[in-house]
């Protein structure tokens, strides 16, 4: 089933004070177009620079995820990130006014209930997934964070989170489906220890910090005259210390609340790999730091998997066979150059030639030394992105490729071989023109590769008098 990609109905606005500047910020977030992913924008800065969410771009994860490009910055994210994911969203533009994503209530709820009241739209182009298909794994010796990533139908997560504490020792949450994080993560918010605030405090941070945007854990005696001086720096009324060592200042919304928090930063972090992401992730000890380390890894491992053969399996039917195939194509013997199409999605094609010894050309390319033409290659690659293009068009048209750029023959290609070929949509169709990227493989070796651009054009049905039909 094809999966559209998603951006907002309307534009929302979000305000609240920054959890480390404790300046009052606006967040204004608006629809973007297909392919535009997440993207926070600066307008607060001279040339209102953009913001990836990349996490190339990750500078510091001491207090919050930080991203930097060309100077300009923008921490405290991760909330933001989760619930955009969390609300099944691909492309958002963020205009903020400062460094930092206000805080709120220490959780991802105001951006959720935001999004519901403007409202999910699909859009045209597929969503593009990062299945895991093989382990993923890091560990983080600084932390003792270990993250795993394992194969899964759906996006789910398991975390475990552990301190030394006789109030927070070890807690554990589990989310089955993305699809539930609205009823079962969004509301969760930030914890911290006691000893953490005071050192906050006296080192001039959370500034915008207050007694209701996190659950205060109390890991020490604290007399009430203590507990009174805090409640009066963060202008609260007073607090006491409930039985399991937390403050009263708000009710747990769940027993595990700091661990399915955690898991809502794993969700906020891993954002920046830059992917949807297939499979479930199991993190013991997570944060901010191996968050990150982790969305790098699972970065990497796309993009290797692209540059990887796809997997093909002789014994899979296949999407077209040759028959079904020269529906399609004007091509016939001997210049139909493709056996088989695997799969077509929105923008990729796997296609299928067996490479035989009674191949014709193999009669003069070269008797004693069979080797398959390099420009043969080219032609099947451009066959194969034609049927990308053809199968999505009602109607009779063809493909005229006008333009072939950046190709290369790494291999080469004799009797016996089975090509398998990857063409890939390089932007969306328009006004009639197709650019592609065409890859070849033997095994899981490149043997070739080229960029095409084509132009798509109705077919004639009829001849008008006194005019001939000329088929290329």
């Amino acid at each position: 089933m094809v999966i559209r990609q998603k951006t907002l109905a309307k534009s929302f606005k979000i305000e609240g004070k920054g959890l480390h500047t404790g300046v009052n910020v606006t967040v204004n977030f608006k629809p973007a177009p297909e392919n535009h992913g997440f993207k926070f924008k600066r307008v607060d800065l001279e040339d209102t620079p953009i913001i990836d969410t990349d996490v190339d771009l990750v500078v510091d994860t001491s207090r919050g995820t930080l991203l930097e490009k060309d100077g300009a910055r923008i921490g405290t994210i991760e909330h933001a990130l989760a619930a955009l994911t969390g609300m099944d969203l691909d492309n958002v533009l963020i205009e903020v006014d400062n460094e930092e994503v206000p805080i709120m209530d220490g959780s991802s709820r105001y951006f959720v209930e935001a999004i519901e009241k403007a409202g999910v739209v699909e859009q045209e182009a597929e969503r593009e997934y990062f299945e895991i298909k093989e382990k993923i794994e890091i560990f983080d010796e600084k932390s003792g964070a270990h993250i795993i990533a394992l194969p899964d139908d759906d996006y789910s997560l398991n975390v475990m989170i552990s301190f030394k504490s006789r109030v927070l020792n070890n807690q554990f949450a589990t989310l089955d489906s993305i699809s539930d994080f609205k009823n079962e993560i969004a509301n969760c918010r930030t914890f911290v220890f006691l000893h953490e605030l005071e050192f906050l405090l006296n080192n001039n941070l959370i500034k915008g910090g207050e007694l209701n945007n996190a659950i205060v854990i109390i890991d020490k005696e604290v007399g009430q005259f203590e507990l009174d001086r805090l409640a009066d720096l963060f202008h609260h009324d007073r607090v006491e210390v409930k039985p399991q060592g937390i403050l009263n200042n708000l009710e747990l919304h769940f027993d595990n609340e700091c661990a399915r928090h955690k898991l809502l930063d794993v969700i906020g972090d891993l954002a920046l790999c830059g992917k949807r992401i297939k499979g479930r992730i199991i993190a013991s000890k997570p944060g901010h730091r191996p968050n990150t380390i982790f969305a790098q890894a699972l970065k990497e491992a796309w993009k290797k998997s692209q540059a990887e053969a796809p997997d093909y399996d002789p014994n899979a039917t296949p999407l077209l066979d040759t028959t079904q195939i020269k529906e399609y194509l004007p091509h016939r013997y001997p210049f139909l150059m493709v056996d088989k199409i695997l799969s077509i999605t929105e923008k990729e094609v796997i296609g299928i030639k067996n490479v035989t010894h009674n191949e014709p050309f193999f009669q003069g390319h070269f008797p004693d030394e069979p080797l398959m033409p390099g420009v043969l290659l080219i032609e099947a690659m451009a066959q194969t992105g034609g049927l990308l293009v053809l199968c999505k068009l009602e109607g009779k048209y063809s493909t005229y490729f006008i333009r072939v750029d950046n190709v290369k023959f790494r291999k080469k290609v004799v009797p016996g071989d089975t090509l398998v070929f990857k063409v890939t949509l390089s932007s969306p169709i328009r006004r009639g023109i197709a650019t592609m990227k065409g890859v070849t493989y033997v095994g899981d070796k490149i043997v070739a590769e080229g960029e095409f651009m084509a132009q798509i054009v109705k077919q004639q049905t009829e001849v008008e008098p006194g005019k001939v039909k000329i088929e290329s």
